[in-house]
């Protein structure tokens, strides 16, 4: 399991994928955990998830898999493990939240919410790293060999 978990190649591709996937997400989850990009810091989107109905502890491993997941997608560290932490929230999300608003984002503030494109982009670029590991420059594959 510990092999599989850590194999890769040594392609560029999941390299490009992780570290758009981390760029994207990070200041998602830094809103979350620590109030920066205009975000509510941990206190208050626990609050939020919690009055939604989210159980604390699920709500806890959302911003934990928004925050860190992008760190270790950067590095290459445990890349499978956070590549599915934040495409488990992307499904969530778009399931829960974004799907009643279809599929578009809210470009042009007609609609009352954004719809779940972003999360599907989010969520492929999940899955694919899921399947192929971190790739080159990973941390992931210095640890394999």
């Amino acid at each position: 399991m510990a092999h599989w978990l850590l194999s890769t190649d040594g392609l560029a591709v999941p390299l490009v994928l992780r570290l758009t996937l981390a760029v994207v997400m990070f200041p998602h989850g830094a809103q979350k955990l620590l109030g920066w990009f205009g975000g509510h810091g941990f206190s208050r989107t626990m609050a939020d998830f919690t009055k939604s109905g989210i159980p604390a502890p699920l709500a806890f491993l959302a911003i934990m898999a928004e925050f860190l997941g992008p760190i270790g997608l950067a590095l290459g560290l445990l890349t499978r493990v956070a590549a599915l932490g934040i495409g488990l929230v992307m499904l969530v999300g778009a399931l829960t939240v974004h799907g009643k608003h279809g599929f578009f984002m809210n470009w042009y503030g007609t609609q009352p919410g954004e719809g779940y494109e972003y999360h599907l982009l989010a969520l492929g670029i999940a899955l694919a790293l899921v399947i192929g590991g971190g790739g080159a420059w990973s941390v992931d594959a210095l640890i394999a060999r």
